[in-house]
């Protein structure tokens, strides 16, 4: 029997030149290392090639976020098992896009053990306008003890941050990557898949000493 064709439904923002993720962090410059008129030289009549450069922080798109961005000696991204990253059943939390606080009760009742948890607030709607960096919905302390207590993998958010960012403390960090349990922030096109029946990848540069990097985040179903 053929195997059954799948979809790939991509839940990431576009890098570019210019890009702002967070009001106060520099966008990354993106530009040539070596153009394509300047690699003639090296090859022969025809050749060309283009080697691009980038500069940026690692707060920059669609990121993960490893234990290291939060404690000195958690797990950096060069620690992180694929089995954490890659094709982990995952189930998306729908919040009304009116609704700023995600509290705890938002996943009761759901089976969210060795899952990747995707919390689907609508707020990517206003990504690269002024409007995406004030009011956005976040979680609160209680819901991340929960989805700790619970047994989640991996939890995602389709807002500014995960933490309320009037918050110093930053709980919702604090007690996710605390335990191991990584989070993903900015995703988009979440209204794109499914409640459950899909896999969840968020695959970063495996980077030693470095606990944040951009991802290509995407769901798989069968098609």
């Amino acid at each position: 029997m053929a195997d059954r064709p799948r979809r790939l439904i991509d839940l990431s923002h576009t890098v570019e030149d210019g890009l702002i993720t967070y009001k106060g962090l520099p966008a990354p410059i993106i530009c040539d290392y070596l153009s394509r008129e300047a690699s003639r030289v090296h090859y022969a009549e025809g050749t060309t090639f283009h080697i691009g450069q980038i500069e940026m922080v690692a707060n920059t798109g669609t990121y993960l976020d490893a234990p290291f961005h939060r404690f000195a000696n958690g797990k950096d991204l060069a620690d992180l098992a694929l089995s954490s990253l890659a094709d982990l059943e995952g189930i998306v939390v729908r919040v009304p896009p009116e609704q700023r606080v995600v509290d705890a009760d938002a996943f009761l009742g759901l089976d969210v053990c060795r899952k990747a948890v995707l919390v689907h607030t609508d707020w990517s709607r206003h990504w690269k306008t002024d409007h995406y960096f004030e009011g956005h919905p976040f979680l609160t302390e209680a819901a991340a003890i929960h989805l700790r207590d619970a047994g989640a993998t991996l939890v995602g958010i389709d807002s500014l941050n995960i933490d309320d960012t009037a918050d110093g403390r930053r709980p919702v960090h604090t007690v996710l990557l605390g335990a191991d349990i990584l989070v993903v922030e900015h995703l988009t096109n979440l209204e794109a898949i499914p409640d459950t029946g899909f896999r969840f990848f968020a695959v970063p540069v495996k980077v030693k000493a470095f606990g944040t990097f951009p991802v290509r985040a995407f769901a798989k179903m069968d098609a």
